[in-house]
């Protein structure tokens, strides 16, 4: 056996055991997952969470995660494509509206109607009215949504370093099973990474409210951001039946109240004169 062949061997005998400890770890949080998913259902509540954040950070793989156990029947992935043109000219959050949970039902957003407060202003695909309009009106719209009672909101935004961003869209450009996660946006994400950033912080100084707040997710380390986002998620509602041996507090270090990153980065700004992440 050459040498080569050899390390690559072992290369596939570490991701393997990687992925497996991983699957161990999620294993009692997943079917903490079933447990409120059929709280849900049995008292007629919905859930609505929302996976935003820059490109390459995670949001997929986690949704695969958190939705991997679930009963089919009463939970939906959403990804909406770019409006058509009758979509364009609707009010922007109406075609995601049209996606809300029906009782019982989890809705998981693979990207939002936070598409307006991101990418579309950075890239150019709205207009700067739009983008204010859209500013100006988002949380009492999703204020509105919480109004009953029945419904939980999770606003989630996946955040990945600018160097771990550029290794991850490194691998999709050389692995032909990951090519076809190469978008426009990721083209120009790092050419754009301040722009971005600076969206990012807009964001969430006008959006976070104590109602309807922002949850960050530090996601360089892939597994510890999936465990953790699982825990966030067990965390918005008392359901029956919880696991007390099992530890659902959240990492400070991974998960970050939305009041807490703005300061942060307003610390970076004052410090280094410009935002790290």
């Amino acid at each position: 056996m050459s040498t080569n062949h050899s390390k690559e061997q072992d290369k596939i005998t570490k991701v393997a055991l990687k992925k497996y400890h991983e699957s161990l770890r999620l294993k009692p949080y997943q079917a903490e997952l079933i447990k409120l998913q059929q709280y849900l259902e049995e008292t007629g509540r919905k859930m609505i969470i929302l996976f935003d954040g820059r490109d390459a950070s995670g949001k997929g793989g986690t949704i695969r995660r958190v939705t991997r156990y679930m009963n089919e029947k009463h939970y939906r992935i959403v990804a909406l494509g770019k409006p058509n043109e009758d979509q364009r000219t609707e009010l922007h959050l109406k075609r995601y509206i049209e996606q809300f949970p029906h009782a019982g039902e989890i809705i998981l957003f693979d990207r939002s109607w936070y598409n307006r407060a991101m990418v579309e202003p950075v890239m150019g695909f709205c207009t700067q009215q739009q983008y204010k309009q859209f500013m100006d009106t988002v949380v009492q719209y999703e204020e509105s949504f919480v109004a009953d009672g029945k419904t939980t909101l999770i606003k989630l935004y996946f955040s990945v370093g600018k160097e771990e961003q550029q290794k991850r869209f490194d691998r999709r450009k050389h692995d032909p099973l990951r090519q076809w996660k190469l978008s426009e946006v990721d083209l120009q994400a790092q050419e754009l990474w301040d722009e971005f950033t600076d969206a990012k912080y807009k964001l969430l100084k006008k959006t976070h409210t104590p109602k309807t707040p922002w949850i960050i997710i530090r996601s360089d380390d892939k597994n510890r951001a999936r465990l953790e986002t699982i825990k966030v998620i067990l965390n918005s509602i008392r359901y029956k039946g919880r696991d007390k041996s099992l530890d659902f507090k959240t990492a400070d270090d991974i998960v970050i109240d939305g009041a807490r990153e703005l300061a942060i980065m307003k610390k970076q700004k004052k410090t280094h004169g410009n935002i790290l992440q």
